[in-house]
């Protein structure tokens, strides 16, 4: 599966600071738990990442989608 691969599975995202000054992504989908944890540094960098990422799909023009 890559990046440009749609899929039907739902998940959710929940983001917040640890006790220990890490700042966790929790992903739940059905039974799986995924527990990622980064410090301040990593995630200011995912963030940048994110809003990179935001920038340049805010560009694309959308490809017709054939069902």
């Amino acid at each position: 599966m890559s990046i440009n691969d749609e899929s039907e599975i739902e998940a959710n995202l929940q983001i917040g600071p640890t006790d220990l000054g890490m700042v966790r992504m929790y992903i739940f989908a059905g039974d799986l738990e995924i527990p990622m944890d980064f410090d301040p540094e990593e995630a200011e960098d995912i963030a940048e990442e994110l809003r990179a990422a935001a920038a340049t799909a805010r560009g694309m023009k959308p490809k017709n989608k054939k069902r």
